[in-house]
């Protein structure tokens, strides 16, 4: 009975032996040894990577700069005389001037009476001028009158047909005559002053009457009207009327301090305002002056005479501020050390790590000038956790998604 049981439980055993030496999870003698000890010597598998290939490409620098849509000139139109009231109002906001055009009258009235009373005033004075100079024919001729009696005189007193109190009388007569031509010629001095002084305000209040039209000193738009009927017209309030030069707006805008530098006057710029429209200037001022509590600069865009744009709204610039074409990787390929820049190149499933020199930046991908050659495999998303003479594998998305569509 024994024997009958112990043969197929041999045959079992060693059937189940053999599969298991094929299977490789029993180590034979000889080969199967050696093949145990190559696996051993392999090491780990090499690490899965997205790559990316470097290659060429257009760059264009942009700066954005954000701010407000201001007029390049602005005008402030008030009174030059002050204290009449306004009487009508010929321009409101919106509307186009010329220069010159009338935009608001002021009473007159009160000028007009001022006026013919100083008219009045100056026919006095001319009336007291030609009396001055008629007293001084008058004067004259006593003098004259009273120099020749005098000058008979003395003759006659010599000779003793003359008194001394006679003679007395004559001179005191001359120096009378005198003192009255004098005091003529002073009185037509007098007199041509006033006359002066009239006509001098004359001219002042003729000024006045002038200025009750408020004119526009030059072509623009009116931007704000103040000036109301029945108001009173006062040089020390805000003006009556705003006025865009030309009609002209730019952009008043901000830009960081790092980026300041890379604008130009004249550099063009691409701007969009509020709705989505497009507006092409260019740079007029670059203020030379930061911001020291916000730290930004200033940079003023003109944009024209154009009816789309609005002065107070908000608008977005857009400056380009250099081209260039190069060889191009993603940034996030870079990694950054005190010194410089470098990149990770994968060169026969190895990667090794090489110093860069960059260039310009468009959007997600970074110039590289030094450093890279076209068509160099490198590691997309650098990162701490690859070393130099790590192995990996590159995968990269271009390829895998051509193959899948082959």
């Amino acid at each position: 009975m024994k024997p009958k049981f112990l043969v197929p439980a041999a045959v079992t055993i060693v059937s189940a032996l053999a599969l298991l030496a094929a299977t490789g999870h029993l180590p034979l003698v000889g080969k199967p040894t050696a093949l145990v000890t190559s696996s051993i010597d392999k090491g780990p598998p090499p690490i899965m990577v997205t790559a990316a290939r470097a290659k060429m490409a257009d760059f264009v620098e942009t700066v954005t700069v954000t701010g407000t849509l201001v007029p390049r000139e602005e005008i402030l139109i008030g009174p030059e005389v002050e204290g009449l009231r306004v009487v009508e109002v010929l321009a409101d906001e919106g509307d186009r001037v010329k220069k010159g055009q009338v935009l608001a009258r002021l009473v007159t009235d009160t000028l007009d009476a001022q006026l013919a009373q100083n008219e009045a005033s100056i026919a006095r004075a001319t009336a007291a001028i030609a009396q001055a100079q008629s007293a001084i024919v008058s004067a004259d001729a006593k003098l004259v009158e009273a120099q020749g009696a005098y000058n008979r005189g003395k003759p006659l007193t010599k000779s003793g047909y003359l008194s001394e109190s006679g003679m007395e009388q004559r001179e005191s007569a001359a120096k009378t005559a005198t003192a009255s031509l004098t005091s003529a010629r002073d009185g037509l001095k007098v007199a041509e002053a006033d006359k002066a002084q009239l006509e001098a305000l004359r001219r002042e209040i003729s000024w006045r009457r002038g200025r009750t039209e408020i004119m526009s000193p030059a072509d623009g738009i009116i931007s704000r009207r103040l000036a109301r009927v029945g108001g009173y017209a006062a040089g020390a309030s805000d003006s009556m009327f705003r006025v865009i030069a030309k009609g002209e707006i730019e952009l008043d805008a901000e830009i960081t301090e790092s980026r300041v530098a890379k604008l130009r006057k004249g550099q063009s710029a691409e701007v969009t305002i509020s709705g989505g429209t497009a507006v092409t200037g260019k740079i007029r001022i670059v203020s030379p002056e930061i911001d020291k509590a916000t730290r930004l600069g200033r940079v003023r865009i003109f944009l024209g005479d154009n009816p789309a744009l609005r002065i107070g709204g908000f608008a977005r610039g857009v400056v380009e501020t250099a081209k260039s074409r190069g060889i191009a990787i993603p940034a996030s390929a870079l990694l950054y050390g005190q010194e410089n820049a470098s990149v990770q190149v994968i060169v026969d499933g190895v990667v090794r790590t090489r110093k860069v020199k960059l260039g310009l930046e468009n959007g997600a991908q970074v110039e590289v000038r030094e450093g890279l050659a076209e068509g160099d495999l490198i590691v997309a998303k650098a990162g701490t956790f690859l070393r130099d003479g790590d192995a990996v594998r590159a995968i990269v998305p271009e390829q895998r998604r051509t193959n899948e569509a082959g």
